[in-house]
């Protein structure tokens, strides 16, 4: 029987797609509606525990709780969320799985992995390689000997509505929504739900370990 995993802050899938491609049945919670999730979804709060107590039992659980506050700029307002990663993070070490915690660079969370675009060679011709770090904190204090983040080429961000100057003046155009997608590896989303999604190639490769963790628990 394949591992169950709770998918919390979910969003429109991006991670959850890596991890059932890992080989995990996964189940997504977030506060909004989420038309576009490619597996269950359920509409609830992620840290209401007694709602997530009626989903039934798990064997693992992410949670990638809201990023903006870790990485506004001095000029922007406060979002009010940054709060909800170290309520999350006390809600996971007590429901007594193993569980993964994903954020942005800077975020204040131990990065036991920290993965971007060009490691596993998400690139599309014409348009450059995926800049687009992101931290992981595990349960089981998860590390490997990984080159660092490079770039040898143009390098491709995908961030809020638009493009970013750099790659305006690298490609001399704006690329497309569907460009955007193929760096992703994500073909189900709106622009804008990409905008905030995971690739799925990256908790694809914290999957496999996770199960691997799971494996030798049991």
């Amino acid at each position: 029987m394949k591992a169950r995993l709770l998918d919390r802050f979910c969003g429109a899938g991006g991670a959850a797609a890596g991890y059932a491609r890992a080989g995990f049945v996964v189940v997504g919670v977030d506060i909004a509606p989420q038309p576009h999730y490619p597996f269950e979804f359920v509409q609830g709060d992620a840290l209401d525990e007694d709602f997530i107590a009626t989903l039934g039992p798990f064997d693992a659980q992410h949670a990638s709780p809201p990023c903006q506050d870790h990485t506004r700029g001095g000029s922007h307002p406060v979002h009010g969320t940054g709060w909800m990663l170290a309520a999350t993070r006390a809600r996971l070490e007590a429901s007594g799985t193993a569980w993964v915690i994903e954020n942005v660079p800077g975020a204040p969370m131990r990065a036991d992995y920290k993965l971007c675009g060009c490691m596993f060679g998400l690139a599309l011709p014409g348009v450059g390689q995926l800049v687009r770090e992101r931290w992981f904190e595990t349960s089981w204090h998860g590390f490997e000997m990984r080159p660092p983040c490079q770039h040898s080429g143009p390098a491709i961000s995908v961030v809020g509505h638009g493009t970013t100057s750099y790659a305006r003046e690298k490609l001399g155009r704006n690329p497309t929504a569907a460009e955007y997608r193929q760096l992703m590896g994500i073909d189900w989303t709106s622009r804008d739900e990409l905008s905030h999604a995971i690739p799925p190639a990256y908790t694809e490769h914290i999957g496999r370990q996770l199960l691997t963790v799971l494996e030798a628990a049991a």
